[in-house]
């Protein structure tokens, strides 16, 4: 009997038709995925909170329980020791820091007061919003904590850069590129939205109509859109064109770099990640 914290969660259905949950689970000493057999989408554990682990079976690797077989707990303060396993959202000092940083590097005035705006604005929502339910940064925050990622990685590149770019574009495109996950999530659960229109999508949509209302260039806001659009790299991976712009490669890099490294840091040593294509070895 084992007492853990559950980091993620993802709900399903078995091919007779039963329900399960499919939850990431660590404690001080491990990092666990377990299949919950007959968990109903509604019943806890969820992100964030303890749960017991009485008994588990383990087959060829993959583990699985039933749902009498754990025992969901609290939520735990800052005293538990397993409270510091989940992470948190970075603190907004942190992030006006990032910010004031970059700033610094802007000349197109009107796109340095949309960054300020927008920055401080979606701060908040970004700090309870998940970047996902899986894979990477899937915590309340994580939405925030991985756009800070990006941006904090473009402030120490952007120097080196051997060729020059409109870091602008970079910025508010990398503030927008997940804004759609605000509305693809509620209470840690897909909404008809992101089947519906999906997180590029509405990311694109929304910053298109605020850039037009500042009176941002056609072709800027184009060059900007781009970003977005084209910040999963591939088609097959749900962007509808490819990078065309060095601003859009480096926004495209930056989301990856974030991403996977945060894949590989919550998972468990000598673990199959299928979003990776590979084992992770710590």
């Amino acid at each position: 009997m084992k007492e853990y914290i559950v980091i993620g969660r993802t709900n399903g259905t078995t091919r007779n038709g039963s329900p399960y949950a499919a939850l990431k689970v660590a404690n001080n000493e491990e990092t666990l995925n377990i299949s919950v057999w007959d968990m109903a989408p509604t019943t806890p554990p969820v992100v964030g909170q303890t749960v017991i682990i009485r008994s588990m079976k383990d087959n060829m690797g993959k583990k699985s329980c039933g749902i009498l077989d754990i025992t969901p707990g609290t939520f735990p303060q800052e005293n538990h020791p397993l409270y510091n396993i989940i992470p948190r959202p970075i603190k907004k000092d942190i992030w006006d820091s990032c910010i004031k940083t970059l700033t610094d590097y802007c000349t197109d005035e009107k796109l340095k007061e949309i960054i300020a705006i927008y920055a401080d604005k979606l701060f908040k929502p970004y700090s309870t919003a998940p970047a996902a339910t899986t894979v990477h940064h899937a915590f309340p925050g994580g939405l925030l904590n991985h756009t800070y990622q990006m941006l904090n990685m473009l402030a120490a590149i952007y120097p080196a850069l051997p060729y020059p770019i409109k870091i602008e574009r970079c910025i508010v495109a990398i503030i927008f590129h997940d804004y759609g996950k605000v509305f693809e999530y509620k209470d840690g659960e897909p909404t008809e939205d992101m089947y519906l229109l999906g997180h590029i999508y509405m990311s694109a949509h929304n910053l298109h109509k605020i850039l037009d209302d500042y009176g941002i260039d056609r072709e800027e806001i184009k060059r900007i859109i781009h970003c977005i659009l084209a910040h999963h790299g591939q088609l097959e991976y749900g962007s509808p064109v490819m990078p065309c712009t060095q601003e859009a490669a480096i926004v495209s890099y930056l989301d990856n770099i974030s991403a996977k490294t945060d894949t590989m840091e919550g998972t468990g040593n000598m673990e199959y990640v299928h979003a990776l294509s590979t084992h992770v070895i710590k």
